[in-house]
């Protein structure tokens, strides 16, 4: 018998409370009860609920209130594999419409007209989609981990490379989620819900990968932080590809990420695609690996390369002619696949040997 299914209900009437849970407690389910918004989305940040009920309002008498809105809007961003039901006492066609095309609900219900015996048809679709939901996830995932292992390229860099991954998310359903696909892709993954936590992993171990959110649950500023960003100051020293899978979609903060920090790849939640996530692990995968057949001299020149040196200032550096750097630097290009200082610059800062260039 497998777990049971962890059910949110959101319903600020105690009578309403006892009635669904009563109903719901019959199919096994183990049910959590909130009766306001911050505690709503406050739960549906740690827990991966698969099933929420939720009133529309959430503030007693009040018909203006539609707490329940942001509630829909929290689980289609924390908790992507919960299905949600939206029961009300002030529904109408419009709003129904709505709860379902816009908000990802199920279905929506009315009070007034509530039937038990109907109730507990909708909880079994409910439950029924959940699984649903899940066995594709899961299909997603497998059909993915089967394409990547036909390529013998790719086993070969398993085989080799695959190591350590860290995921900093302090969101429990995106923690889950990052870590199974970094999993799938043959890493073994170290989670992290803090900036604290994470720096203290980070000192301790070298890390092939770490994901990132710029936003992380702080005690000083728990409504409005930026700690995921201290954290890639950290990885970029360690010369580790950092991919940020964030909610910001801030142009001047992602231009600092990049610029500033110099990560991999910059996704947002609200577009994410597994498809791109795996695509990019797989392709810091291939930046790692190739570093390896260079030279200790091409490194070296490499490194001041990603430091924005001319070929006249690296040969004074190493003291050596500027037609041996020439040379090298022809060499490494073949070697990285590139045909630009820009981008031999960024494989050198993937792997770390661009680290000292602004004296960090």
């Amino acid at each position: 018998m497998g777990d049971p299914i962890l059910t949110l209900i959101v319903e600020d009437d105690p009578s309403w409370q006892e009635i669904l849970t009563d109903i719901l407690t019959d199919f096994g389910l183990q049910i959590d009860l909130s009766d306001n918004l911050k505690d709503a989305i406050s739960r549906l940040r740690s827990t991966p609920y698969r099933l929420a009920i939720i009133d529309l309002s959430l503030e007693g008498d009040d018909h203006s209130n539609q707490d329940g809105l942001e509630v829909l809007k929290a689980i289609q961003w924390h908790a992507p594999g919960c299905v949600s039901v939206m029961l009300t006492g002030y529904a109408s066609v419009e709003l129904a419409v709505a709860v379902i095309q816009e908000y990802g609900a199920m279905t929506c219900l009315r009070k007034e007209t509530f039937r038990r015996a109907e109730f507990r048809k909708d909880i079994r679709q409910a439950l029924a989609a959940s699984s649903a939901k899940r066995d594709a996830d899961e299909k997603s995932l497998a059909d993915e981990a089967a394409d990547r292992s036909t390529s013998p390229d790719q086993n070969e860099y398993k085989e080799a490379f695959a190591g350590l991954a860290l995921v900093v998310e302090d969101d429990a359903g995106w923690r889950s989620l990052l870590s199974e696909l970094l999993e799938d892709a043959g890493y073994r993954v170290h989670e992290s819900a803090s900036y604290g936590e994470a720096l203290g992993l980070l000192k301790r171990r070298h890390y092939q990968v770490t994901v990132v959110d710029i936003s992380l649950a702080s005690s000083v500023q728990p409504n409005h932080n930026e700690d995921g960003l201290r954290l890639l100051r950290i990885t970029r020293q360690a010369g580790i590809p950092t991919i940020i899978v964030s909610g910001s979609a801030d142009p001047d903060l992602i231009d600092r990420a990049y610029t500033e920090h110099r990560i991999f790849a910059y996704l947002e939640k609200q577009s994410f695609e597994r498809r791109t996530f795996l695509d990019n692990v797989d392709q810091i995968g291939t930046l790692t690996s190739l570093p390896q057949s260079l030279t200790d001299r091409e490194k070296e020149v490499l490194s001041l390369v990603a430091r924005g040196l001319s070929n006249k200032e690296i040969a004074t550096e190493l003291v050596i002619s500027t037609n041996t750097v020439k040379r090298h630097v022809k060499s490494i290009f073949a070697k990285l696949d590139v045909n630009s200082r820009a981008a031999a610059s960024a494989h050198a800062i993937h792997m770390g040997l661009g680290a000292q260039a602004d004296g960090d």
